[in-house]
This record gives structure tokens, sequence and C-alpha cells, in this order.
């Protein structure tokens, strides 16, 4: 069914909740999927929202938790749940799914909940996981799989998959290793079931598979599972011990959430930041870079200020200022965001910095000189046409100027190891007004 948020069905589960009425909470609530329950969890307080989590089936409850941003849901846990509670839903959790929610906690609860569950391969689970950067093959895998030995026949195989999948939701492949526990391959569920009983599974193993080092960068797995069309991907230690897998889901929340941390880069927001976080957050975030244009625009100030005498002679040119200003930035943009999505997709095809640049000065000349040409058959029709030869040139080099920075700085960034997403934001924008408005009076001076 399609969940529609409204309201009225908000007011309702208020009123359900002050009558304490239980059955109608659950009537309610029953053919909601989890993340349908936590859209209705946002708009009620902390106490209502746990009200309605304790007539929740366990199992939906910890998919609903699961559904929560990672920050509203470090609050709601931290000011509404026990010990007792939150060892009860991490329990139901995945593995790296858990280590993410006991990562939102102090040390002190995160300890306390794991020496509370009650599956004690499940905690240890948790522990091999805690010691991974989240934004590595080692903090995206979950250490939950099917796994078999290539000395097992067919038969035995089949009652391994059985035993084990009541710790497993998804089955993507049957892992095969060695007696040292080291990936051999995979095999899939068809083969085993067409194969004979007595077949053994090492005759039946594609050894020809993709896998990842616990190290590897999230960029790269990503990047991995997209080349290759890839639902799941085994993680291998230093010695090719399988360790785990990622699954597509872990990926898409990874490429979603460096997404719009990339996108608050690009707009000049530093943090990780909500629409309703606290106003001194909001403003803390967007404050750095404000301040950055706001220099940058003084800087441009003075600049103009340094050509009094050239627009006290001619006023015309501060009506091309603007301009000057805005195609820079918007160039440096267009530029840089090309080079950050080429970046993000390295191959061993990717142009060199030469190359790069010869392009970049091709489309920049096209650019320039289309745009020049339109502001100068603009200035003939407002009668300024003793400034076509200045605000042409203006115009071409500044196009020309933007495109280097908008190519350079982006790359520059990456060898020193900065994102490079920061560089298509007010960094970029703020460098080529001053960058414009600079050339354009130089140009002026010269020419008048």
């Amino acid at each position: 069914m399609n969940f529609e948020l409204t309201n009225e069905f908000v007011d309702n589960i208020k009123a359900g909740i002050e009558s304490k009425s239980e059955v109608f909470i659950k009537d309610e609530l029953s053919e909601l999927f989890p993340a349908d329950i936590a859209s209705i969890l946002y708009e009620l307080s902390g106490e209502e929202a746990h009200y309605v989590m304790q007539y929740l089936d366990t199992e939906k409850g910890a998919d609903v938790l699961s559904s929560i941003d990672s920050d509203d849901r470090k609050r709601f846990v931290a000011e509404q749940f026990t010990i007792e509670e939150i060892a009860t839903y991490v329990n139901l959790f995945d593995s790296d799914d858990a280590v993410d929610f006991l990562n939102e906690q102090s040390i002190e609860v995160r300890e306390k909940v794991i020496a509370l569950l009650e599956d004690r391969e499940h905690a240890r689970f948790i522990l091999d996981l805690l010691h991974y950067p989240e934004d590595v093959a080692g903090g995206l895998m979950q250490k939950e799989l099917i796994k078999v030995y290539e000395t097992q026949n067919v038969s035995e195989c089949i009652e391994e998959i059985r035993n084990q999948l009541e710790s497993v939701d998804k089955v993507y492949a049957v892992y095969v290793v060695d007696e040292d526990n080291c990936l051999k391959g995979i095999v899939s569920l068809k083969d085993i079931v067409l194969a004979r009983k007595n077949t053994k599974i090492g005759n039946l193993v594609k050894e020809d598979i993709v896998s990842v080092d616990t190290t590897l960068p999230g960029e790269e797995v990503a990047e991995l599972m997209q080349r290759y069309d890839l639902e799941a991907l085994p993680v291998v230690n230093a010695i090719g011990r399988l360790l785990g897998r990622i699954t597509i889901d872990d990926v898409v929340d990874f490429i979603t959430e460096r997404a719009e941390e990339d996108f608050q880069a690009v707009t000049g927001i530093t943090g990780e930041v909500e629409e309703d976080d606290t106003v001194w957050k909001l403003a803390k975030s967007r404050l750095p870079w404000l301040v950055v244009g706001v220099l940058g625009s003084l800087m441009a100030a003075t600049v103009i200020k340094g050509f009094e005498s050239q627009l006290a002679r001619v006023t015309a040119l501060a009506l091309f200022i603007p301009i000057m200003g805005s195609t820079g930035g918007n160039v440096g943009i267009q530029t840089s965001s090309l080079i950050v999505q080429s970046l993000a997709e390295k191959s061993a095809m990717s142009l060199t910095l030469l190359e790069r640049l010869v392009k970049i000065a091709q489309v920049a000349l096209i650019n320039g000189f289309v745009i020049g040409i339109m502001a100068g058959v603009y200035l003939f029709v407002i009668g300024e046409s003793q400034l076509f030869l200045v605000v042409c040139l203006a115009l071409f080099a500044v196009v020309f100027l933007a495109s280097f920075m908008g190519t350079v700085t982006p790359l520059l960034l990456d060898k020193l190891g900065i994102n490079p997403a920061v560089a298509s934001g007010p960094f970029i924008t703020t460098a080529n007004d001053l960058v414009g408005i600079g050339t354009y009076f130089l140009i002026a001076n010269w020419l008048l």
C-alpha cells in the first residue's frame, strides 16, 4: 500500500497515545512499512514516539530504528531508551547496522549493551567490526553470510545453509572456503539444487570472483559494485581469509551519505547539518564560507577602488562589473564539477593534466567567443560601442582563466588529500569573482 502522511493521521495517532488506546495504535500501524512508521515518529515528541515503539513487534521496531536518521536516532535513543531496550533491538540488527547504531552511543552505553546481548556470536561479530573506520570496506561489511567448505558435498552443503540461514536475512551467494577459511570462490544456489547429492562443492565453485580487502576506501567499493553489477561483495583480510560481505543496500546508504556531504560542501556548508538542528549549529555550518565570500567581495571592492579614475572617466564600465564576476563564477563551477566527477570515476583511461588543460582551453575558446560577441552586440544596442573591444576581450579572458582555475584547483586539492568537492563551492566562485573583475579593469586600463 502507498502510505501518505497527513496532519489528520498524525493527530489521530496523538489522540490514541493520549487515550492510551493500544488496540487503535496497533491497528493503525500494523500494515505500514517500517520507513512509513519512522516518518510518523518524526512528527511526535520523544515520549510519544517511545510509547508507539512499545506496541510494535520487536523485529519491526528494529527496522523502524534502522530507518531513522543517525542524528535523530542518537537523540531519541539517548533520551528515551533503557540499556535493556537498546540491547533487545541490537540483538536483531545485522552486525554492520548494530555497529553503526552503537557508534552513535557513548562508550559506557556501548559496553553495557554488548555485555547484555543474548547471542554471543553476534556480540563477537560486533566487536570485530567496531575497530574499522566507517568509510572503508571493513566498516561497511557485515559478518552474517552463508559459507561452506570446498570439501563438503552438496547434501552437507544444503544442511549447512539451513543452519546458517537463521542469522542471514538475504542470500546473494554461497561463499566457498578451504579449511583455513580462505575464500576460494562462490557457488550459485541453482548449481547446488541441480547437482547430485554426493558432488563435491569444490567441483561447482566459481573462482573468478571479485573480493576486496578490509582497508579499501568505500568510494572504490561502490565503484567496483557498480562496474560489475554486484549485489554483494566478499571482504577478505591480507592473507585471503573470508571476514564478511558488503551488500548493495549498505553501499547505497554510503553513496547517499557521501552525496549529501558533497552537496553541502559545494553549497558552502561545513559539517553534517539537518534542517531541524539548532539555530547555532546551522549558523556555524554556514559561517566559514560566508566569511570567505565577504573577504573575497571586499578584495574585489578594493580592486574596483584602484580603478576609480577609469570609472569616473567611462562610467559605463560599471554596467559590466556584475557580468564579469558571475560569468567567472559560473564557468569555474561548471568546470570544477566535471573535474570532481572525473576524479570520482578514476580509471586507467583518465586524461593527463596536459590533456585536460588542452581540452578545457578549447572549450573556453568557444564559450568565450560566443559570450563576448553577445555582450558586444548589446553594447551597440545601448550605444556604448567604444567599450566593444574591452568587454569582449575581458569576457573571453575571464572564461579562459575561470576554466583554468576550475580545472587546477580540484586537481591540486585531490593531490593534497583534501575532498575536491569543496573546490566546487564558494571558494571557486569567490576566487573567480575577484579574477573576473580584476581582469576586466586591467584590460579596460590597457585599452582605454
